[in-house]
C-alpha cells in the first residue's frame, strides 16, 4: 500500500482489508480522518498494514491488520518492528497499544516484541456473540 495512492482509494483499500481481519471493522471515512492527522503513520503491504501515531515523545498503534490467509508468516511482526524504528526516528521514546484479551495471537505477537501489560480498559471490546471483552493495554520501550 502507497501512501502516494489517492487518498480515497488508499483509505478504502485500508478498509477492506481491515474488514477481513477484525469485525466489526473500520471505515474508509474513518481512515481518511486518521490519515489526514498529524502525526499518523502508514507502513503496509499487499496484505497488512500498521497504522500508527507519534505525539511529542509517545507512540501508539492505532491499528494492525494482516489478511487472515497471510497470518503466521511473519507479517505482523516486521510491521511492528517497522512501526517501532518509525517512531523512534521520529522521536517516541514509548510506544502504546490496546489489544483484546481474548486476542491470544495478537497478545503472543506483541508479548514476542517487546511489549508489556501496562493497564486494563474494562469491557472495551463490543462483542456480537456475548459480553465485551477487556482491553489491556501494552507498552514497550523504544529507546
Amino acid at each position: 500500500m502507497s501512501a502516494a495512492a489517492d487518498p480515497g482509494d488508499l483509505s478504502q483499500a485500508l478498509a477492506d482489508l481491515h474488514s477481513e481481519a477484525f469485525d466489526p471493522p473500520w471505515s474508509a471515512s474513518a481512515f481518511a480522518e486518521l490519515l489526514g492527522q498529524s502525526g499518523v503513520m502508514l507502513e503496509g503491504a499487499t496484505d497488512g498494514f500498521i497504522l500508527i501515531r507519534t505525539v511529542a515523545d509517545e507512540a501508539e498503534i492505532l491499528t494492525l491488520a494482516v489478511r487472515p490467509s497471510a497470518r503466521r508468516q511473519g507479517l505482523g511482526a516486521r510491521l511492528v518492528r517497522t512501526a517501532a524504528d518509525r517512531a523512534a526516528a521520529a522521536g517516541a521514546v514509548r510506544m502504546f497499544l490496546e489489544v483484546a484479551e481474548d486476542n491470544d495471537p495478537a497478545r503472543a505477537l506483541y508479548g514476542a516484541a517487546g511489549f508489556e501489560p501496562a493497564g486494563r480498559r474494562p469491557r472495551y471490546y463490543p462483542r456480537a456473540d456475548g459480553p465485551a471483552v477487556d482491553a489491556l493495554l501494552l507498552v514497550r520501550n523504544l529507546a
